[in-house]
């Protein structure tokens, strides 16, 4: 079972689960723009081979054709809706805990973090859907080598001015589909892993930061077994012109099973698995440092919190764990 968790203060959770969120983002987006160009690459005509063979092939031609900064499209968007998902998530999964909660110091087992893990994915879909829509649409546009949109503001603005709200909520359906268990898995994970390596008589709150950083990597890496073929529908949808899928993600699936087999609900999966790891080690780190400065500069905070938040990072830091970002 996972122990109590600490008091939280929501307003240093925003800021360091914000800059944990961006040290994610930095360092994983480049396989992320992999990812999404290998789910989404179209399939070849007769006597053509595919745009890209794998991972490590596409990496090579994006350096190759766009430089660093071909690794790197899309990015300001994940950017900009990190700290509020973090924050928003933050809140959604300590009050799935609270409700799971007869006593305020009761203890949840792994089920019910699971449960609450679940919830601060329904929470932070409302940000991470158009989010993921804008990102998406910057990744392949470079790729396919027709730039439409100078960056994700003028992104933004075209989709609204074609197809209103729905254009930037698009494939908000298969976010969810995706967010909601990996959210559930990583969260159990992390408390899983977490206290499977704190040493017998010792508490979490002593867990060295390597054993952290294990624990967060492989969290991420857990979530992502989860997430991928939901996020293989959800980027083929957002990318797809108006129209193509009427049903919606039905659509996607049987066009993606009858052309390419059940194998291609797993495309890019070693992109995926190579980014999980660094990233969220990285995430748990940015978050990690920005908390203690927190406690350092405004050690008050503590005492004035009330709410209860997560106990998924390791409680050298009196905040929760950031959730994976995509």
């Amino acid at each position: 079972m996972a122990e109590q968790p600490q008091p939280i203060s929501p307003i240093k959770n925003f800021f360091a689960g914000g800059f944990g969120g961006v040290c994610l983002v930095f360092v994983g987006h480049p396989l992320d723009t992999i990812k999404v160009r290998l789910q989404t690459q179209p399939k070849p005509q007769p006597g053509q081979s595919l745009l890209y063979s794998g991972t490590f092939d596409c990496f090579r031609k994006t350096l190759v054709r766009e430089g660093v900064r071909g690794l790197y499209k899309g990015m300001a968007a994940p950017i900009i809706g990190v700290s509020p998902m973090f924050a928003v998530c933050f809140f959604g999964f300590g009050l799935g805990k609270k409700l799971q909660q007869r006593k305020p110091d009761d203890i949840l087992t792994y089920p019910q973090l699971f449960a609450a893990g679940m919830l601060s994915g329904v929470f932070t879909t409302a940000i991470m859907a158009p989010g993921e829509r804008i990102k998406c649409l910057l990744q392949i546009q470079a790729a396919s080598g027709e730039i439409k949109y100078n960056g994700p503001v003028d992104c933004m603005k075209q989709l609204y001015r074609e197809a209103g709200i729905r254009g930037v909520y698009k494939g908000t359906v298969l976010t969810l589909m995706r967010d909601v268990p990996a959210s559930g898995m990583y969260f159990m994970t992390y408390e899983w892993l977490k206290n499977t390596l704190t040493p017998e008589g010792k508490s979490v709150s002593d867990l060295s930061v390597p054993r952290v950083l294990f624990a967060g990597g492989m969290a991420g890496i857990f979530n992502w077994a989860v997430a991928i073929p939901p996020d293989v529908l959800k980027s083929r949808f957002q990318t797809a012109p108006p129209g193509k899928y009427p049903n919606g993600f039905r659509d996607v699936l049987r066009e993606l099973i009858r052309e390419e087999g059940v194998s291609s609900l797993y495309k890019g999966f070693t992109a995926v698995m190579i980014r999980a790891f660094p990233a969220n080690a990285a995430c748990f780190l940015g978050f990690e440092v920005a908390m203690k400065l927190l406690n350092w500069v405004l050690p008050a905070a503590k005492e004035l919190s009330h709410c209860h938040g997560s106990d998924c990072v390791n409680q050298m830091s009196d905040g929760p764990a950031p959730v994976p970002c995509s």
